[in-house]
């Protein structure tokens, strides 16, 4: 028996079951004994071909037919794959890294930074894999594809540079350690449980999703599971960041965390955003942001450009993540809802409340908690129910007396917790760590 033979007779039905094509009153022995008969085969094929109509395999209609399955079947395939549009997104993004860490290597052909500061290439410090450039054989075609396609970072990241990769594909990391690995590992698995648990006592991303009627829900409800939803997506990222990033750890690269701290634990919009996808962050500061000019307040000039800047940078965020007006909704809020941070830092710059430490972190709460209230609206909007959806819980949270009354009481809780935030971060500082988000 031939190879196409055999491949056609695997998906004959007959294979598949033989019920199919002898009736449930003929004894299959009685088939086999037939296979030795070619008189008997030849009878049992016209019987069956009597039963059908003319093959059109070979007609001019089915060679139509065929060219439209030429170009329809690949669409087909196509449709779905560009809906999954994460996995090109991220490897835009390393496609970008690559050819951008190659072309700034260029302006540097003529002497090696690693000499110069007299360097070991084995103990670069992170700053130093990423800015110091590659060796000009690394920008190779081979390692374009290995780093592009890096199979623990490539479903969701982190992201991480190509100098720093390939860095660390040379040089194992010495941040990598055997007992930090497994303490990561045993927190990846806690987040797990803790996901496990919300999903059972906590209803919030199904009622989100069967568009419910809010005008039945108290205040408080919809003010609190607006709140969870976000807490929900929160860990519905955590999770697969943080399992793949361990695979990396694993195999030896250290990618950058990407999420540093709960949403409950955020005051500031700005500083909130280099610890919610982490990663990406850095890589817009460094082939976006920074290339735009980056931020300086000194001017009004300066200052319009910063704010552009700003705006130019989330369009790219919101655009990255899809082409939809309410991701750009999002994003554009994001800077409107930074502008009076910016503000109240220079009206009330640190330097000036030395002497008054308690008065000025009263003062940085109070500012605190309308930042808190716009990055909850901002993050519904782009994430959970859109502009609309979100209009329609401010209304429904102030539509009369109680709704003001618990506003007020939620206000106040945040004020407590913002002073606790303030806390942790002092504590960190006491103990060494330094995280600037």
């Amino acid at each position: 028996m031939g190879l196409l033979s055999f491949a056609t007779s695997v998906y004959n039905l007959d294979a598949l079951d033989t019920r199919f094509s002898v009736s449930s009153t003929t004894p299959y022995q009685t088939v086999i004994d037939t296979r030795s008969d070619p008189a008997a085969k030849t009878e049992a094929a016209a019987k069956s071909r009597s039963r059908a109509q003319p093959s059109k395999w070979k007609t001019p209609e089915f060679f139509f037919y065929y060219v439209v399955f030429l170009f329809a079947v690949p669409y087909m395939f196509w449709v779905p794959y560009s809906v999954s549009g994460l996995l090109f997104n991220l490897t835009i993004l390393r496609l970008i890294s690559f050819n951008l860490d190659y072309y700034w290597s260029l302006g540097q052909r003529g002497s090696s930074p690693i000499e110069k500061k007299q360097l070991n290439p084995a103990q670069l410090s992170e700053r130093d894999r990423i800015t110091i450039p590659a060796d000009a054989r690394d920008y190779s075609f081979r390692n374009y594809v290995g780093y592009a396609a890096y199979a623990p970072l490539y479903l969701v990241g982190p992201i991480i540079t190509f100098n720093d990769y390939i860095s660390q594909a040379k040089y194992r990391s010495s941040t990598i350690e055997g007992w930090r690995t497994v303490r990561y590992a045993v927190r990846f698995v806690l987040v797990l449980l803790a996901m496990e648990a919300i999903l059972h006592f906590n209803y919030v991303g199904v009622i989100s999703l069967v568009n419910p009627d809010w005008s039945s829900y108290t205040p408080a409800q919809l003010s609190l599971l607006s709140f969870f939803k976000l807490h929900i997506i929160w860990l519905k990222l955590l999770l697969p960041w943080r399992m793949f990033r361990l695979w990396s750890l694993v195999d030896g690269i250290d990618p950058p965390e990407n999420m540093v701290r709960c949403p409950s634990n955020n005051y500031s919009t700005q500083l909130f955003w280099r610890a919610w996808h982490r990663s990406y962050n850095r890589w817009l500061i460094r082939y976006i942001y920074v290339p735009l000019g980056g931020s300086s307040f000194r001017t009004w000039r300066s200052t319009a450009r910063t704010i552009l800047t700003y705006l130019l940078s989330f369009t790219f965020v919101a655009l990255w993540h899809d082409i939809q007006m309410r991701l750009l909704i999002w994003g554009w809020l994001i800077v409107l809802f930074m502008l009076p941070e910016f503000a109240a830092t220079a009206l009330f710059p640190p330097r000036k409340w030395e002497h008054k430490p308690t008065q000025y972190r009263m003062l940085c709460c109070a500012g605190a908690i309308f930042n808190v209230l716009m990055m909850i609206s901002a993050n519904l909007v782009g994430f959970a129910v859109g502009l609309d959806g979100l209009e329609v819980i401010i209304k429904n949270v102030l539509h009369d007396w109680s709704g003001a009354m618990f506003l007020v009481t939620a206000c106040s809780c945040l004020f407590v917790g913002i002073q606790v935030m303030f806390e942790i971060r002092q504590e960190e500082l006491r103990k060494g760590f330094t995280t600037k988000c």
